[in-house]
């Protein structure tokens, strides 16, 4: 159709790069489908009784598909982190020697959801049906490769589990054993964010930067702590919003819904709202 040549012609017109500090060719970026299979791979390895891709069957087969995958698209993000793509091998056998650590942490995460919500009947309900442990499960395989220093992937893999479930948890968080996230629609955790162990989060919390440092040319500066630290043991309600890096909940906090912290809470104690426009702290 003429409309469509004239199109093409218009797009090709324009400029393909956006001038960013990359200047590699697009067949060597990593691919985003290709992402998504191995994170499915990885699932079914995990859980080779819940989930099913593919053609393969077996823990191994997946694996097996999920090794080959992840090795060439390390090697296409390694251009991008100034790492020599002749390492993809090495870096692939040392993100899967964390794959037993990534299963154990998943375990106990299955545990604090169940023991947390009382709809969950059984385990298996918790693995097949929970949005909250589908898109943990993609945070735990994400942070380690984001630990890894590789570019790209974690985020591919991160954000994937973002338009699956609504839950938008950077690779770059650190988060502790037992976490419980319920319903999750909603729930947004920064790169710097660092939570402890047992944590409790329901929909819509965010946990968030308060504002960002500028350049002398006014761009964000990066690399520096942005989002909160919350302790061990802590709950945290529907819509609550905690920002700033240098902000800390203390363990064994409970954090009531819609409420909006921008300072410290020391451990132990209850931060809820008491009318329209005050914050109680209490024992």
């Amino acid at each position: 159709m003429e409309t469509i040549k004239k199109t093409e012609q218009l797009l090709a017109e324009l400029p393909s790069e956006l001038g960013s500090n990359y200047s590699k060719p697009k067949f060597l970026m990593p691919d985003r489908r290709v992402v998504i299979e191995i994170v499915k791979h990885l699932q079914c390895a995990f859980f080779p009784d819940f989930y099913k891709f593919g053609e393969a069957e077996t823990a191994a087969e997946h694996l097996g598909c999920a090794y080959g995958l992840l090795k060439e698209q390390i090697r296409r993000a390694a251009l991008f982190g100034n790492i020599d793509p002749d390492r993809a091998g090495t870096l692939t056998d040392e993100f899967f020697s964390r794959l037993p650590k990534i299963k154990s942490m998943l375990l106990k995460d299955i545990k604090a959801l169940f023991d947390g919500d009382p709809a969950a009947k059984s385990y298996e309900e918790v693995i097949i049906c929970y949005p909250g442990f589908y898109a943990i499960t993609i945070f735990r395989i994400a942070h380690e490769l984001y630990q890894m220093k590789i570019p790209l992937i974690s985020r591919m893999m991160t954000e994937y589990a973002h338009e699956k479930t609504g839950i938008d948890i950077h690779a770059g968080a650190t988060i502790g054993e037992y976490f419980f996230i319920d319903h999750g629609t909603g729930i947004v955790i920064g790169e710097t964010t660092v939570i402890g162990d047992h944590v409790k989060l329901y929909q819509g919390v965010t946990l968030g930067a308060r504002s960002f440092e500028l350049d002398p040319h006014g761009n964000p500066v990066k690399g520096i702590k942005r989002h909160p630290n919350i302790g061990s043991n802590v709950v945290i309600y529907a819509n609550a919003t905690i920002l700033g890096g240098d902000t800390n909940i203390g363990d064994n906090c409970v954090i009531g819904a819609g409420v909006w912290l921008t300072s410290s809470v020391e451990k132990n104690k209850r931060v809820y709202y008491s009318s329209a426009v005050t914050v109680s702290i209490t024992e």
